[in-house]
């Protein structure tokens, strides 16, 4: 499913209109966004949790020319999974 399934079936959902539908995703995903990038966690219980995790700088190989490239450290976005989401998708 894309963002617009999704906001469709949102939509029917709620029975808001498409584009008030798609102005609650958005600023659902900014609000998640924001609070990633002020390193806070955003938890639903039940359904996961979006957190940020630390990589820390590695190398690699570029396999195309074998060449060995550093990879620097980066910070990145992860979910984990709620114990009422893991039921549903068994």
């Amino acid at each position: 499913m894309n963002k617009q399934e999704f906001i469709d079936r949102f939509a029917a959902k709620t029975e808001l209109s498409k584009a008030d539908a798609a102005r609650a995703v958005d600023a659902f995903l900014e609000t998640v966004t924001d609070a990633l990038r002020q390193g806070e966690e955003v938890v639903f219980i039940g359904f996961g949790k979006f957190s940020v995790q630390q990589r820390k700088a590695r190398e690699a190989v570029n396999p195309s020319t074998r060449q060995k490239i550093k990879i620097a450290a980066s910070a990145v976005p992860k979910f984990s999974a709620g114990a009422l989401l893991k039921k549903a998708v068994k």
